[in-house]
């Protein structure tokens, strides 16, 4: 009865250590797969945080290149603006340069001009042939005709208002009628304009 009773006493003791024996091997597993899961916990952190830098450097290398580009940007639209001036400045220099010595070749045929005129008034007053006043007033005809195509236009002054803008008082006359006075009475030179601009004053009598 003695050797019954220490089995069925054992007994219960023999469970109680298989049973704290299975809980400790549960706690260690347990406690294995917490350090692992840590570890990997751990190591995504990491991997994430570099994930992060690598982003923030990205995002910092973008701006810059950005502004880079902004800057290369305005340069070019700058040098494009400098370019469009230039390409203008120069077209108008071309074009002053034109008119420029087109004025001067002009100016010196207008002293030729002036003497057809005289040639013709001369030959109005005189006996000489027909032929001749019909061929100077032939090459006066073709050379104002000429000259008329480049833009050159004389200034009409006779009984016009005197005006310093486009006359050139060479003398001064005194005349009974008012409606004469500060007007333009004689005119010794003709003046002329080309293309609008004046390049030779009207030599002019003015009455007072």
């Amino acid at each position: 009865m003695e050797n019954t009773d220490t089995e069925i006493k054992e007994t219960p003791d023999t469970k109680t250590v298989e049973s704290c024996t299975e809980e400790n091997v549960q706690s260690a597993e347990s406690l294995g797969m917490d350090r692992k899961e840590r570890k990997k916990s751990e190591k995504l952190e990491k991997e994430l945080e570099k994930v992060r830098e690598e982003l923030q450097q990205t995002r910092a290398k973008l701006t810059e290149e950005t502004d880079n580009l902004s800057k290369t940007k305005d340069s070019y639209l700058r040098l494009m603006a400098e370019f469009d001036n230039y390409r203008r400045r120069t077209a108008q220099e071309k074009l002053d340069l034109v008119a420029t010595a087109a004025e001067d070749t002009i100016k010196g045929l207008l002293p030729v001009l002036d003497d057809c005129e005289r040639a013709m008034k001369a030959l109005a007053d005189s006996d000489d042939s027909p032929i001749a006043k019909e061929g100077t007033t032939l090459i006066y005809n073709k050379l104002t005709g000429y000259l008329k195509a480049k833009g050159l236009t004389a200034i009409e002054a006779l009984g016009a208002d005197f005006d310093t803008d486009l006359h050139e008082a060479v003398a001064q006359l005194p005349v009974p009628e008012e409606d004469k006075k500060g007007k333009v009475y004689d005119v010794v030179q003709t003046g002329y304009k080309l293309n609008g601009k004046v390049i030779r004053f009207a030599k002019v009598v003015v009455g007072i």
